[in-house]
This record gives structure tokens, sequence and C-alpha cells, in this order.
């Protein structure tokens, strides 16, 4: 059986699964804006922009003493997912 303490954690890791359910929303609103913007396909991946996020999100991650790598892991899993997103939403104008 699991104690008190932990179903008490799992209650606030819900209440806060369901506040970044929400942030995702919002962010898919603003990527759907850029890909609305986008010409062509090829403008989807740039390489560049994601070098810069995964460099400033490792930074902010050692500022608030957070573990780099985990966040490492879900930023390069967010931009994946959304490239994805954004191949199968985009349309030709």
């Amino acid at each position: 059986m699991v104690n008190k303490n932990i179903l008490k954690i799992r209650k606030k890791l819900d209440q806060l699964d369901n506040y970044f359910l929400n942030l995702v929303k919002k962010r898919t609103l603003l990527v759907d804006k850029v890909l609305k913007n986008k010409k062509y396909k090829k403008d989807i991946v740039d390489k560049k922009r994601i070098k810069i996020i995964l460099k400033n999100i490792n930074k902010k991650s050692r500022h608030k003493n957070i573990d780099p790598k985990i966040t490492e892991l879900i930023w390069k899993s967010m931009i994946k997912a959304y490239i994805d997103y954004e191949f199968r939403n985009f349309k030709k104008k």
C-alpha cells in the first residue's frame, strides 16, 4: 500500500501536470501563429534557433539549480514534437 505522504505528493504532481497542459496549449497556439507565417516546409526546422534555445535553457537551468540534463531532454523532446506537429499542419500557400 502506498503511504499517505506519497499520495499527497502525487496529488500535487497531478495538479502541476494540469497546469503544464495549459502551458502546452498556450505554446501550441503560439506555434500555430508562427507556422502561418512560414512560406516553405524547409522553414520549419531552424537549427540555429534550436541551438540557441537549448543553450539558454541549459544556462537558465544551472542558474535555477535544476539538473540541466532533465531540461535538455524535455526541451529536445518538445522541440521534436513541435517540429513533427508543424510538418503535419503545414499548409501550402
